[in-house]
């Protein structure tokens, strides 16, 4: 496969085939995202992309999942998208799912037709970035989307047979803004339902610039508002994880049955965890 940028993935992609579709992010402001700052987003051709897809098949004709990257594949129109997953389809003859990036825009920007035609041909996951449920949170980090487009979008996709893979960061709201963050995406993720949850945490790093005045939340303080936001969900069918390296410690769960214990576990953590700065990052950064 042909990598020609610094590759990105979530941590349930690392068993997949991954192709680079296109390189960057077509928004690419976000104030607290430093993947793509640099790199000019580009769609490949598709014949190169589709001719790659047919090498890829002869190495490993039994390969069952594919990630299409980079940042917001779903950006890219309905026809182009039909056409890779038919190749796909056509290729590997055991393909199971094919999982991408999504914004909330890129997602309401297809048909309720569109969108089920994408599953059928075995489109699965869109990991979702909602960050916060916090309307002027977004405004203040530059998202581009707003909480409720983007509340719409993984309705209406998990509507069309779609699973919703939302990602939200601890820490966005600062020392300050913490508990309107947590409860926010709280109120805000009862009303998605999302399939899937995942809770990252926010760490300043080179190529984020966040808003003035933003004070960055202790390990501790981290923690503490996902106890807070856990304690405020209730969604009725949902796999949470925080397993990403940002993270103090790696938990999954079912929603609801799983809720106490994860509250229970995290605050059994608390007397453990630095109070005054983030702790131990990750060996990334």
């Amino acid at each position: 496969m042909q990598y020609t940028e610094r590759l990105f993935r979530p941590p349930a992609e690392a068993e997949s085939l991954i192709f680079q579709v296109a390189t960057g992010c077509p928004h690419n402001t976000c104030r607290f995202c430093a993947m793509y700052k640099g790199v000019p987003y580009r769609v490949r051709p598709q014949e190169e992309v589709l001719a790659e897809f047919a090498q890829a098949a002869r190495r490993y004709p039994e390969e069952r999942r594919v990630f299409l990257a980079d940042g917001d594949v779903m950006a890219l129109s309905f026809e182009r998208l039909r056409a890779m997953l038919e190749a796909l389809n056509r290729l590997f003859p055991k393909l199971a799912r094919v999982n991408v990036y999504a914004n909330g825009s890129s997602i309401l920007a297809k048909s309720d037709a569109e969108l089920e035609t994408l599953r059928q041909l075995k489109l699965n996951t869109l990991y979702v970035g909602l960050e916060s449920g916090d309307e002027e949170l977004l405004k203040k980090v530059d998202k581009g989307e707003t909480a409720a487009g983007l509340c719409a979008a993984v309705r209406r996709a998990q509507a069309a047979g779609l699973k919703g893979s939302v990602m939200v960061l601890l820490g966005l709201g600062g020392r300050e803004g913490s508990a309107h963050h947590a409860d926010a995406t709280a109120a805000l993720l009862n009303r998605m339902q999302p399939r899937l949850l995942s809770a990252l945490r926010f760490v300043e790093v080179p190529g984020t610039d966040m808003y003035e005045g933003y004070q960055a939340v202790s390990e501790y303080e981290a923690v503490s508002e996902l106890i807070r936001m856990l304690r405020g969900l209730e969604l009725e069918k949902t796999v949470f994880r925080a397993n990403h390296t940002s993270n103090p410690v790696p938990l999954e769960g079912r929603f609801p049955k799983d809720r106490e214990a994860l509250v229970s576990l995290l605050k059994s953590l608390l007397p453990r965890l630095d109070k005054r700065g983030p702790g131990r990052l990750p060996f990334s950064l």
